[in-house]
C-alpha cells in the first residue's frame, strides 16, 4: 500500500528513445526528484520504467520522459497506474523482452 500522497505509474515511452541515453538520464533525473523505481529497454524498441513516490514528483518525471534527453525524440508516452512495489532508490534494468514473457 502506496502512502497518502503518493502514487505509482508505469510509463512506455516510444519514439527515439534507445541508443540516446534515456535510460541513464531517467536515472538522473528520477535520482534529482527522490522518487523510486527501475528504467528498461524493452526488445520493441520502447523504454519503460516504473515510478513511484510523492504524486508531485512522479507527475514532473512523467512530464519530463514526455520530451527525454536532449538527443531522444519522444513519439508517445502511455502511462498505467501501477502497484508500486519496488525498493527504495532508482536503477536501470536489463533489456527485456515482452514477447518471451508472454510465452
Amino acid at each position: 500500500m502506496l502512502d497518502e500522497g503518493c502514487k505509482a505509474v508505469r510509463v512506455v515511452i516510444s519514439g527515439r528513445v534507445q541508443g540516446v541515453w534515456f535510460r541513464g538520464w531517467t536515472v538522473e533525473q528520477a535520482t534529482m526528484l527522490g522518487v523510486d523505481g527501475w528504467v528498461r529497454n524493452r526488445a520493441d524498441g520502447t523504454v519503460e520504467a516504473l515510478i513511484v513516490g510523492p504524486e508531485e514528483l512522479v507527475d514532473q518525471l512523467v512530464a519530463l520522459c514526455h520530451k527525454g534527453p536532449r538527443l531522444a525524440k519522444v513519439e508517445n508516452v502511455k502511462i498505467q497506474t501501477a502497484m508500486g512495489i519496488t525498493p527504495k532508490g532508482f536503477s536501470q534494468k536489463p533489456t527485456v523482452d515482452i514477447e518471451k514473457r508472454r510465452n
